[in-house]
């Protein structure tokens, strides 16, 4: 949903049933208005319900990925010397 993918009669259609009892669903949530900070009114769009994963690196992942990323580093820069 955004600038280029705007809301539809499909999108609408969970949040018109919901709206008749006003119940809050995966899709669609209630903000308390003490949370809503009162200096900005920021009312973008967060939804609570779902949850961010970030797959974490181990550090030995990481470590091979620099050392291979010098090595890319060392090649380039031997034959840029080479072209000089």
């Amino acid at each position: 949903m955004g600038k280029t993918n705007p809301l539809n009669d499909k999108d609408m259609k969970e949040f018109i049933e919901l709206q008749k009892d006003k119940k809050d669903s995966q899709n669609s949530w209630s903000v308390n208005i003490h949370d809503i900070d009162e200096t900005t009114f920021d009312l973008s769009v967060k939804n609570p319900n779902v949850v961010d994963e970030v797959e974490l690196r181990t550090p030995k992942t990481i470590l091979e990925e620099m050392k291979s990323l010098d090595k890319e580093t060392n090649e380039l820069l031997a034959s840029i010397k080479e072209m000089v």
